[in-house]
């Protein structure tokens, strides 16, 4: 096997560790960059010198792809998972973690550990981390940042990964032409106002799931992803990250109904009908698969040129491994499209930015898996949708160039207000009222609150304008949530001054 460069340079580098005695690091290297490669070259030099390596991943289908894959390198491998479980003599061993955490494992010498960035938040991780405190472990993972992967364990006498060996950046492969780059879209995203954050299994705070649910599992919103996918997704094979089971049913029935042939694949399909489905999928035959996060890890469809992310979240995680499936390089492809209809990316950042590369040591002090809160942020082009990189004033995908806001101030506990005495054209109201309905229709809000909005804007009612939706700058959508929350402060202030 003909090893990269980067990855010929990431086993010299977690050889060097080892030598200087370092027990447990993992390994980064970006989702399509060839981990199992670097994992198979140094399985390989394991039982070259007579050692036995344990290959452990979290999901019965990730053993079960594993396992093929290290066959097929000239490997031999066994297997512990469940009733599946056989030539546990061999000199490696595909394992679940799951089956590990209830059996134990057999006399081995090496632990690759897959997804290694659920190692922290996984109570069977730990624990078998803890029993063989003593023998040397390899993670690997697209995303490294996880909190506690860097915590420091009284059962360990150390930290839980002592050190970070990395690969090459997603953006070097783009680079190299290993990895594409990618163009994002937010046609529309819903209003989450009231949904919490509680702490994910990557311990970052994203969205509560059931509460995200019924925020974004509307009519309106599943067919509005519909309609951005034909004039944005080019017919391109697509994969879809949903919300809950119910929510990629209603997305994949939705885009039956409107003649795009569309399946949903969950944990509970089995496992003649989930090969049956991935198979139509690459043969053309299924153009849109949508799922909640059952492809997130392990899935590898390079030809998939889009991916629509209905399921919005603050994960740095969930959001960098989920576009990690359409970044990968296939004739004909160019560019990825991403059709965000969450606002990830606006809180994020692009998946293809530089990622914050160091351990966390769990402490509550550290942001972890987030960039600088400093740090620009992408913006959505007001008249394509497209999402523009930091500090990119014209859209490279429309050339529309927004106008400066200085005529226009919004103050904290004030409504808009027009300076130096110059007074709104016809053809501004009407944008700002059209603004406003597109908001209205994006919240799911009748259209007298559009109209409410613009005679607090205004100080008169809409009166002769036309009812068409166009989207909102930011400077407006900004005000709207600022008007939101104070009014919403006031309400709350008056009740508590009614009760007795």
């Amino acid at each position: 096997m003909e090893l990269r460069a980067y990855q010929q340079n990431a086993i010299d580098l977690a050889r060097e560790n080892r030598r200087a005695g370092v027990l447990r690091q993992i390994v980064y290297s970006p989702t399509g960059s060839g981990k199992t490669e670097i994992a198979i070259a140094l399985i390989h030099s394991a039982n070259s010198k007579g050692k036995r390596v344990a290959f452990i991943a979290n999901r019965i289908g990730l053993v079960e792809q594993a396992a093929r894959r290290l066959r097929r390198s000239g490997l031999t491998v066994g297997v512990l998972q469940g009733d599946n479980t056989h030539r546990l003599d061999a000199p490696v061993l595909v394992c679940s973690i799951h089956t590990v955490a209830r059996r134990g494992l057999p006399d081995i010498d090496l632990i690759v550990i897959d997804e290694a960035h659920g190692v922290a938040g996984s109570r069977h991780y730990r624990e078998l981390l803890f029993r063989y405190s003593f023998m040397p472990v390899i993670g690997l993972s697209a995303t490294p940042f996880a909190r506690g992967l860097g915590k420091h364990y009284i059962e360990l006498g150390g930290q839980l990964f002592e050190r970070i060996v990395k690969a090459a950046s997603i953006r070097e492969l783009i680079d190299l032409g290993f990895l594409v780059d990618c163009d994002i879209f937010a046609p529309s995203e819903p209003d989450l106002s009231g949904v919490t954050l509680r702490k994910n299994e990557f311990g970052e705070y994203d969205y509560a799931e059931k509460q995200l649910a019924a925020a974004v599992d509307k009519p309106s919103l599943v067919g509005d992803i519909v309609a951005h996918w034909k004039r944005l997704g080019g017919d391109l094979p697509t994969v879809c990250f949903a919300t809950s089971l119910a929510h990629s049913k209603h997305i994949a029935n939705e885009f039956n109904a409107a003649g795009i042939p569309a399946e949903h694949i969950d944990c509970y399909t089995d496992e003649e009908e989930r090969r049956g489905i991935l198979a139509r999928v690459t043969s053309g035959q299924t153009k849109v698969i949508s799922n909640v996060g059952i492809l997130t890890e392990g899935w590898d469809f390079p030809a998939c040129g889009v991916m629509i992310l209905a399921r919005p979240t603050r994960s740095l995680t969930r959001w960098i491994q989920m576009a990690g499936r359409v970044l990968r390089p296939y004739p004909g492809k160019e560019r990825a499209i991403i059709l965000d209809h969450s606002g990830s990316a606006a809180h994020l950042g692009y998946p293809t930015d530089d990622l914050p590369l160091e351990l966390d040591d769990g402490t509550p002090k550290k942001a972890s898996g987030v960039r600088q809160k400093d740090e620009p942020k992408p913006k959505k082009c007001p008249s394509c949708s497209y999402v523009k990189p930091p500090k990119i004033h014209e859209c490279p995908a429309c050339g529309f160039k927004p106008e400066r806001q200085a005529d226009v101030e919004v103050e904290a506990g004030e409504l808009v207000r027009l300076d130096r005495g110059k007074k709104p054209t016809r053809e501004e109201k009407q944008a700002a009222y059209s603004a406003l309905l597109w908001m209205a229709r994006e919240k799911g809000r009748k259209l007298g609150w559009a109209a409410h909005i613009y005679r607090d804007i205004f100080g008169v009612w809409p009166r002769g304008l036309n009812d068409t939706p166009a989207p909102a700058s930011e400077a407006l959508i900004s005000f709207v949530r600022s008007r939101d929350i104070r009014h919403a402060k006031r309400k709350e202030a008056a009740n508590a001054a009614a009760r007795p």
